[in-house]
Order: C-alpha cells, then sequence, then structure tokens
C-alpha cells in the first residue's frame, strides 16, 4: 500500500473508531427525528403505491427501456441490482435533524424458484437465524393473525466493535395475484444490547445507546416469471447522524455498507431457495399468470392447469387433469399465437386443442 492511501486507511479506522467506540457519549433518539422518519416512509409508501398502480412492480420496471432491458439481463447472468433511493417530498429532501437515513433497494433472479417457495423462505422466521446467520443471531415467530405477523431478530455486526441489537416488526403480507406477493416489516421495538455474551448483559432503554440503528422497515417483493423469481428488497433504517468534523470522510463509507448488506441479504435469500426442498414448490398449484382479463373470462371448463416456460419467455399451455375456465375461441386464438413461437409449443397447443 502506498504511503498516502496507508495513511488515508489509518485516519478512516480512527475516525470510525471514534465514532463507534462504547467510551462515545450515548446519543438519544429525539421526537423530531423519529417523526421525520416517519415522514420520509410515509412518502415511500405513497411512492409504492403508486408504482404498483403503474404496474411497475419491481425496482427495474421503472427504467427507461435501454436500462430496463440492461438491468433484466444483468439479473438473469445472476448479478444483483442496487442502487440507492432518495425519497422526496413536494420536490425536496426531508430534513432529518440528529439522524441519517439509509434507503436501498435490490433485485435477485433465482432460476427455478417459484413464487410458493420464496414466500415460505420469507415467512419461515424461525429459521431466519440458519438462513441469515450470522447478521441475524436469534429470530422468533411470535404471533400470527391471517396475513399480519409479529417477529423478533437479534442483529450480530462484528467489525471495529462489536454490535447486537434486539428489534420486534410487525409484518403485513399481500399477495398481489397468482404470481406476485409481497410484505412490508415495520420496527417497532429495536434496542441495542450492552454487554453482550457476558454475565451482565442487558438492554439499554428505546432510543438510547450509540444510535446504531434506532428504526428500520423492510419491504420485500416477489415476482415469479422468466422461469424462476425476482426477490426485491427495499430498506430504509435510521441511525445517528455522523458528527461533523468526519462526516465528509465517514459518510462515504457509510453510504456503502447498506448496499454490502443488502447484497448479503439477497445472496443467502437465493441460496436458501437453492436448498429449498423440493415439496415448497409444489405447495401452490401451478396456474396461467393472471395476465390480460381477455384471458381470464368465466366460460367452458377445460383441462388446462399450468404454464411452461419456453426459452422465448412466453408461456405455453400444458394438458392437465385440473380444470382452467376460459373462453373457446379466446383460448383458441391464444393456443396458436403462442404455438407459433416454437416447435415445443405449437405441440402442446396442438394436444390442448385436441382435448377440447
Amino acid at each position: 500500500m502506498r504511503p498516502k492511501a496507508h495513511l488515508r486507511a489509518l485516519f478512516i479506522g480512527w475516525a470510525i473508531a471514534a465514532l463507534l467506540a462504547p467510551p462515545a457519549p450515548a446519543m438519544e433518539l429525539k421526537p423530531d427525528t423519529s417523526a421525520a422518519f416517519d415522514a420520509y416512509v410515509r412518502a415511500t409508501e405513497t411512492r409504492m403505491d403508486d408504482d404498483l398502480r403503474q404496474d411497475h412492480f419491481l425496482a427495474v420496471d421503472d427504467l427507461p427501456d435501454a436500462r430496463r432491458q440492461e438491468a433484466y439481463a444483468q439479473l438473469g447472468r445472476g448479478q444483483i441490482y442496487i442502487r440507492e433511493r432518495h425519497t422526496l417530498e413536494d420536490g425536496k429532501s426531508i430534513h432529518v435533524p440528529g439522524g441519517l437515513i439509509h434507503h436501498c433497494v435490490g433485485v435477485v433472479f433465482v432460476p427455478g424458484a417459484t413464487l410458493s417457495q420464496t414466500v415460505a423462505v420469507l415467512q419461515d422466521y424461525d429459521n431466519h437465524e440458519n438462513i441469515y446467520k450470522p447478521d441475524v443471531r436469534r429470530s422468533k415467530l411470535l404471533e400470527r393473525d391471517g396475513n399480519k405477523l409479529r417477529i423478533y431478530l437479534q442483529f450480530y455486526h462484528k467489525s471495529l466493535v462489536t454490535v447486537v441489537l434486539n428489534a420486534n416488526f410487525d409484518v403485513v403480507c399481500t399477495e398481489v395475484s397468482g404470481t406476485r406477493s409481497m410484505s412490508a416489516s415495520r420496527s417497532t421495538r429495536i434496542v441495542e444490547v450492552a454487554n453482550s455474551g457476558k454475565p451482565d448483559e442487558h438492554e439499554l432503554p428505546v432510543g438510547q445507546g450509540h444510535g446504531y440503528m434506532w428504526r428500520l422497515d423492510t419491504y420485500w417483493r416477489v415476482e415469479e416469471k422468466d422461469g424462476g423469481v425476482y426477490v426485491q428488497n427495499e430498506t430504509i433504517a435510521l441511525t445517528r447522524r455522523v458528527p461533523e468534523v468526519v462526516s465528509w470522510l465517514v459518510n462515504p463509507l457509510l453510504r456503502s455498507i447498506p448496499k454490502s448488506v443488502l447484497t448479503n441479504l439477497l445472496n443467502a435469500t437465493r441460496r436458501a431457495l437453492a436448498n429449498a426442498p423440493a415439496s415448497a414448490t409444489a405447495a401452490r398449484p401451478a396456474q396461467f399468470d393472471r395476465g390480460p382479463a381477455r384471458f381470464r373470462p368465466p366460460g367452458r371448463l377445460f383441462s388446462i392447469r399450468c404454464c411452461l416456460p419456453i426459452p422465448n419467455g412466453a408461456n405455453v399451455p400444458q394438458k392437465n387433469p385440473r380444470g382452467y375456465r376460459t373462453d373457446v375461441p379466446e383460448f383458441l386464438r391464444f393456443s396458436r399465437e403462442f404455438g407459433r413461437r416454437s416447435r415445443a409449443g405449437q405441440q402442446l397447443c396442438e394436444s390442448a386443442v385436441a382435448a377440447l
């Protein structure tokens, strides 16, 4: 390492140590800091609702055409798409006195996985301590009432100092369609654990401590298409503000940390899906992609149940004992349209039509 680079690394280490070391003065979460975070979350969730109305289900869907195609190609190659987000209110940044908001979104594609399989992994909260270790050291599902859940997670991070946080979350899960699902996890209590692993281990009062993390809201979206699932995580975290004397040096590093954590999170989810039992894949019966309504009118019952992905991304009907209701002429047109795209698709469609 060159002398200047070495000195810079030492200074960064000193600055971070001064910021995070236990002797540093404790920070308290102020009401105006918490209120500003709530305002930021409200504005962000309004944007999320707008995205749904515009059918921008994934973060890559709102990109210009060329960039969107590039992003999907990147995901298809196994890479992770990540970008920072900055929510505005009335076109202006939302000021957070005494705090910093870290807001990132990431997407990963898992070929061969299904929606039901992915939802099962994400909702297996008792097993998150294994799926997401070492970042999650303990996890537990506390309560479940329909699509509403209460969970407990203990976060663990060791670098210059060891940070242990106990956190409780309220989770709401929503099935958007037969191929889309999403959930929102909002922190209700985050406390710092002092002297972790020692006889005098104890929790600090809520909102007190070193301000490593005061609030955390996480939003998952899952879409099944293209022969697999796209898994998206959007995270909004609130931490203490960095002292001005070192902010110019530390802030760039702090902004890189959420991206690193998000990358680890999505990679861990992908590994969990790769190791998931085959039975999880069959938990939800395969069915037609719930596309335009013209393909799904009530009508005659056919022996068609699922769609078979083919290389060009189209869905081709496959014969199956279970029934699917549609209109005869519409189904025939649908079959011919997709049958033209490949010889295999044509053969499958001809077999399906012959069964009418």
